[in-house]
């Protein structure tokens, strides 16, 4: 491995080396191309080389420290079973300016992370300050209002806990709903009977089911009512108990619907509602429920509220990089 050690910058320079006790896993540390090492080196401006199972960061103190806290991080999720792609790599490399992410960037493998998702596919852990105060609020809040931009993990980890949850038995039921609102878009008639006039909008939720259980029992279960996957009408005159209850695009809601959703909370029941308030497609945007149920609860003993922000997105990079240009606007794009 061979590349130009980028340029000097300024502050005191260092070297550093990490040696690795498995180099047979140094291949997916380095990634196809080494293009993990590429995108550790260019956004922390260091220079990494490689020698058998020993690595050399060379560049200003405090990126080279960082740079060996990223790589140590990643090596050991990998040590612990877990893949890593172009997503955690920039997650990590965010994680390593913060200073009390313990248990996620750690030299110690000998224990799995403090916080963590187990489902029957994978292992989820955090990826961002904001996911460790969010997972932490899915294991304990009765009600968790999640609120941010796409991409940040909001519906996803609250699928994944749902699923923990369903497979522990510390509740009956999974209950995943939406309202079903165009997104600036006029769909017209849509034919079939009326699962299959709903399940577009409905669709992301089936996607994080089958990323947590195998198809098949993803099927049983939705089959056995186990798992109820429903438009947001369909809550009415109900109450929900020993059951985990998640409402996505949430900001979609009209105040009275989101006060029914919220008085549907039975016994044993933990709920959680996710969205974007940016991102209203109601007719009168102002309406939206979810900032409504957020002035009126937030505060509330046993209701969290957990704020993502674009550097939560752990899409590709240049998702958050969208988000952050769309954010800086202050002019509402109507679609045409």
């Amino acid at each position: 491995m061979s590349r130009k050690p980028v340029p000097a910058q300024a502050g005191d320079r260092a070297r550093l080396e990490i040696l690795f006790d498995k180099p047979q896993l140094l291949g997916r540390l380095f990634g196809e191309y080494d293009q993990n090492l590429v995108a550790i080196e260019n956004r922390l401006g260091v220079y990494i080389a490689a020698r058998g199972n020993r690595l050399q960061i060379e560049g200003e103190a405090q990126a080279a420290a960082r740079a060996r806290e990223v790589l140590t991080g990643l090596y050991n999720r990998i040590v612990q079973g877990q893949d890593i792609d172009a997503g955690a790599v920039d997650a990590v490399i965010a994680m390593s300016a913060e200073p009390t992410l313990d248990g996620i960037i750690r030299s110690d493998v000998s224990q799995p992370p403090a916080v963590m998702i187990r489902t029957r596919k994978k292992t989820i852990v955090p990826r961002s300050t904001t996911q460790i105060r969010y997972m932490e609020a899915l294991g304990s809040s009765d009600v968790i209002f999640a609120l941010g931009p796409a991409g940040t993990g909001k519906t996803y980890l609250a699928v994944a806990q749902a699923v923990q949850q369903l497979i522990a038995g510390s509740v009956d039921r999974l209950i995943l709903s939406r309202p079903a609102v165009e997104a600036g878009e006029r769909l017209g008639f849509l034919p079939g009977d009326m699962k299959e006039k709903v399940d577009p909008y409905l669709r992301p939720l089936y996607d994080a089911l089958y990323d947590m259980l195998p198809a098949e029992q993803v099927e049983r279960r939705i089959t056995s009512g186990e798992i109820e996957i429903a438009p947001l009408a369909f809550m009415r005159g109900r109450t929900l108990s020993d059951a985990f209850i998640i409402l996505d695009e949430a900001q979609n809601t009209t105040p009275a619907q989101m006060k029914m959703f919220l008085t549907r909370f039975g016994m044993n029941s933990r709920m959680v509602i996710c969205g974007d308030p940016k991102q209203v497609d109601l007719p009168v945007p102002g309406s939206s429920g979810l900032a409504d149920a957020v002035n009126r609860l937030e505060g509330v003993q046993g209701i969290a509220t957990i704020r993502f922000g674009s550097a939560d997105v752990v899409r590709h990079p240049i998702v958050g990089r969208i988000v952050e240009a769309y954010e800086g606007k202050d002019e509402d794009v109507t679609p045409a």
